[in-house]
């Protein structure tokens, strides 16, 4: 292998080579898919979250001028149900709806508007039915079953240390995190080609390509040899494309009418047409010595995976091994629910359960710090984790893990100064509410544990080839696999790493298409680990082949090719009872300190700046890995202050980017970050998954900051306008200083 410091290698910063497409708005996306003689396809949806079908219409929409074809679930070909876990939802609902938005008919069309004109004359009959709302009650049998199996999809319990325990100190809370959308800019959109020989064709943005291609194969009734997808243009993932959700459906139009089919989803349709993150309600008691011992914490975490179930159990997976936080616990009692309900299917987003159960407990370690008059960050370094700690799977920490240097570094930062009058510095901006009077800055912190990869006994590898050939006397190196580029700059790494182990200059990164093995999903942060393991695996084949020659000499008779299924090491199932074994291949870990601005008259918050500094092994690309540590926390900072979908009896009340608000470049502070680099040693270079880690402790900082500047106990996110004022107006009441109280 030739130095890490190979010219465009790893460790370098390189430009990525769709970097200045995107910025000057010239990059093809999939909505930008375009095919000679291609049809439209638009979806009827339920309008309600719990309905019985009691007939379906659809001559009034055959009849229009322009609709080619209308179809509905006995049109489906294959098995009428698929799933990213089980499959448990139909492709077009037959005879109950489970969510507002379900699709329940189908129209290819030669004008999108005329799609819709005919979605609009199909006539649907529907016994409403009262809908499954509440997580507890879905939890513990007082709801009606959804499912044949009831509304529980998975219950895990994690048992470690003595379980009759008692404490000093005792702090208890109960806290709520919001449904959260991964608010993607480019909607769901592909384009499906129908061939003579009845196979398909699918160009799609997604986050992983077999996935689709199997459960596509089922839903149409064909063998995975005749479905073929290729990745197209991926306007942002963030968990929210590894679910199924025009695929099937374009397919289907397609091979009835024999032409392509083109469909894109504008923003409303994109609400119902993709899953979230889980809302959750907890349940947290954390006992501690006099002097800031951890002895033990309980907790019970409920999520809402809503009418499907997604990847609902793998989020309770890690919501549960890393609900305690990274911090030595000896006693741990917990227990987690994912549970169907009638509200919208949630699945995977960015932190993947380790988001919700870091509010709860970084929430917990604050009320500790105070109950026991200590401060936040000596409370969190006393009981920080390190290498050899367990976790309460019982599972030995066996890489570096610098919790408490990643505390030191944020916590020993400068504090920003005095905000300036500029009203672009207030709470409330240039809407003018205040000029500094009511203003209380506050400051915060907070850390956060996450896995990296599939967990849990899951076969997690990917497959790369790397194909070296001459080219004008050059060695020019060629790579393909499935793994998606959604954004995050998976092209860049690989072409790092075939030209530091080949030094070969020249890399090309061929269409990721379903044509080579399986990537797997771009997400857990996985792929620079798992398929970059798989491209460095390759690589190294090649030059084994050498047998010590220069590479442009044996590359002057032939072609270098090789082809690898790559795994990282083996993780295990938990143990049903008391959860314990070996769940992830790696952690990685961050923190986070926020300073905000309150008004706290008005209830506007004004996040000032954010302090970062994350574990990242080896940063293979450093400016890509600081631009994944900021994507990271602006997510978390939506989620803090600003982005909830919001959901009644079942029904969103806002599907749309003006009443779903994310964070804008006015809302986003200055970041401080810094990256740490200790090597994992069972990793390829040392690395860890970079992407997810800063969206586990971005949240709670800022929320503490909020609670430093106001009091307010602040038990959910987002913490909006309302919650200050009403929260202060709850507790002056309280305290028997209102009128007449």
């Amino acid at each position: 292998m030739t130095s890490t410091l190979t010219q465009g290698g790893i460790g370098t910063n390189v430009v990525r080579p769709d970097g200045t497409l995107k910025v000057r708005g010239e990059f093809a996306y999939s909505s930008d898919l375009w095919h000679e003689n291609m049809l439209w396809g638009a979806t009827l949806r339920s309008p309600h979250p719990h309905a019985r079908i009691t007939s379906i219409d659809i001559a009034s929409a055959l009849a229009l001028p322009g609709v080619y074809a209308v179809l509905t679930h006995s049109d489906v070909p294959g098995e009428n149900q698929y799933g990213l876990e089980h499959p448990d939802q139909p492709v077009l609902a037959s005879t109950v709806v489970r969510y507002e938005g379900e699709p329940v008919a189908l129209v290819a069309a030669d004008h999108p508007e005329t799609a819709r004109r005919a979605v609009a004359l199909i006539k649907v009959g529907y016994e409403v039915l009262t809908p499954v709302v509440d997580v507890e009650d879905a939890a513990h049998g007082r709801a009606e079953p959804l499912h044949p199996n009831g509304n529980v999809v998975r219950h895990l319990k994690i048992r470690r240390g003595p379980q009759d325990v008692s404490a000093d100190v005792v702090v208890s809370g109960v806290y709520e995190v919001g449904m959260q959308d991964q608010a993607f800019l480019g909607p769901e959109s592909g384009l499906a080609v129908p061939a003579d020989d009845g196979s398909i064709d699918l160009f799609i943005a997604t986050q992983s390509l077999h996935d689709d291609r199997r459960q596509v194969a089922v839903a149409l009734g064909l063998p995975l040899a005749q479905v073929r997808l290729t990745l197209s243009g991926v306007g942002g993932a963030f968990g929210g494309r590894e679910d199924l959700s025009m695929q099937i459906h374009a397919c289907m139009l397609a091979l009835r009418t024999g032409r392509p089919i083109k469909m894109v989803y504008n923003r409303e349709e994109s609400f119902y047409g993709h899953v979230h993150r889980h809302p959750a309600r907890m349940y947290y008691e954390h006992g501690a010595t006099l002097d800031g011992r951890l002895v033990y914490v309980k907790a019970r975490l409920y999520l809402d995976g809503g009418a499907y179930a997604s990847s609902t159990g793998a989020v309770v997976i890690n919501a549960s091994t890393l609900g305690v936080g990274p911090y030595d616990v000896p006693s741990v009692t917990l227990d987690t629910w994912g549970v169907y309900t009638n509200n919208p299917p949630c699945g995977a987003m960015r932190g993947f359960g380790a988001v919700q159960a870091g509010f709860a407990y970084e929430s917990q370690m604050d009320k500790l710090a105070a109950a026991l008059a200590m401060d936040p960050v000596e409370l969190r370094t006393l009981n920080a984790m390190s290498q050899g700690s367990l976790m309460p799977t019982g599972q030995v920490i066996d890489a570096p893990a610098p919790v408490a240097e990643l505390l030191r570094l944020v916590s020993v930062k400068p504090l920003p100064g005095k905000a300036s009058d500029s009203l672009t510095d207030m709470p409330g901006g240039v809407s003018n509410t205040t000029h500094g009077e009511g203003v209380v800055r506050g400051v915060g912190y907070g850390l956060g544990i996450k896995n990296v990869g599939f967990s849990a006994g899951f076969d997690d590898y990917s497959t790369a080839r790397v194909k070296v050939s001459l080219v004008n006397g050059e060695p020019v190196a060629w790579v393909h696999t499935a793994a998606a580029e959604v954004g995050q700059g998976l092209v860049t790494v690989l072409q790092q790493i075939v030209r530091t182990e080949l030094d070969v200059s020249t890399v090309t990164v061929a269409p990721m298409d379903t044509s080579i093995g399986d990537g797997g999903s771009s997400s857990a942060s996985r792929q620079t680990y798992v398929t970059g393991g798989a491209v460095q695996e390759a690589c190294r084949r090649i030059l084994a082949r050498l047998d010590g020659r220069p590479l442009a000499d044996v590359l002057a008779g032939q072609e270098l090719d090789e082809l690898v299924e790559w795994r990282h090491r083996p993780t295990f199932p938990l143990d049903p009872e008391t959860g314990q074994g070996m769940a992830h291949v790696q952690h990685a870990f961050s923190a986070h300190r926020a300073v905000v601005d309150v008004d706290v008259e008005l209830g506007l918050v004004k996040v000032v700046e954010l302090v970062c500094a994350q574990d990242v092994g080896r940063a293979i690309n450093p400016d890509g890995v600081v631009g994944q540590i900021q994507g990271a926390t602006a997510q978390s900072l939506g989620l803090a202050v600003m982005e909830e979908i919001l959901v009644s009896d079942g029904k969103i009340r806002n599907p749309s980017f003006t009443d779903y608000l994310i964070p804008t470049m006015l809302d986003m502070p200055p970041m401080v970050v810094d990256v740490l680099e200790n090597p994992d040693p069972h990793a390829p270079y040392g690395l860890r998954g970079a992407g997810e880690p800063a969206t586990v402790s971005a949240t709670p900082a800022i929320v503490a900051a909020i609670r430093a500047a106001t009091g307010l106990a602040l038990p959910r996110i987002p913490v909006r306008p309302e919650h200050l004022v009403q929260e202060a107006l709850e507790e002056v009441a309280q305290d028997g200083l209102l009128g007449g109280q």
